[in-house]
């Protein structure tokens, strides 16, 4: 993993976790920012995406892995309302520890396959006929993205309900 690696992974946790934890109120901006961010990513990280063989099935379960992570991070950050009567989102101690386990997994994979792991990721690699390291980079970026994703898709869902239920209290 390069420096810059790094540094993007670190500064998406520190983005993650600045911008969610605690209670916050929720706004179409707030549900935006991480869609752009995800577009703006994907066009910068996803040049390369395969397009069969084992290179294509590793990134898609690398979207699928997020995908089920983004699930996890929605239900580890409930919304609600506040005492103001606004609607907010509660983020806590199990939506940092998902976060820093899936971006630190993340870190400690793409190091231990360059160091002590380098020759069981090499063989599985092989035997699965996996060429090459831009499919595992593409399929982490993957999962990072539909992560992302997904987890403001849960959120927006949940923000339409709670809104639902209050517009059908206030009638």
């Amino acid at each position: 993993m390069s420096a810059s690696q790094l540094a993007l992974n670190v500064a998406l946790l520190v983005f993650v976790l600045g911008t969610n934890l605690g209670t916050r109120t929720v706004s179409r901006n707030r549900l935006l920012l991480p869609v752009v961010l995800v577009a703006v990513a994907g066009w910068f990280f996803l040049q390369d995406l395969s397009t069969s063989g084992s290179g294509a099935r590793v990134e898609l379960a690398g979207a699928l892995i997020g995908v089920g992570l983004g699930l996890a991070a929605g239900v580890l950050m409930p919304v609600g309302t506040d005492g103001a009567g606004r609607i907010v989102t509660t983020a806590g101690v199990g939506y940092a520890a998902l976060w820093i386990a899936v971006i630190g997994g993340r870190i400690a994979f793409a190091y231990s396959a360059t160091g002590w792991a380098s020759r069981p990721v090499e063989e599985f690699s092989m035997s699965q006929q996996i060429t090459g390291a831009g499919a595992w980079t593409t399929a982490f970026v993957l999962m990072a993205l539909t992560m992302v994703l997904t987890r403001v898709v849960v959120t927006a869902s949940r923000v339409r309900s709670v809104a639902a239920c209050r517009a059908e209290l206030a009638r």
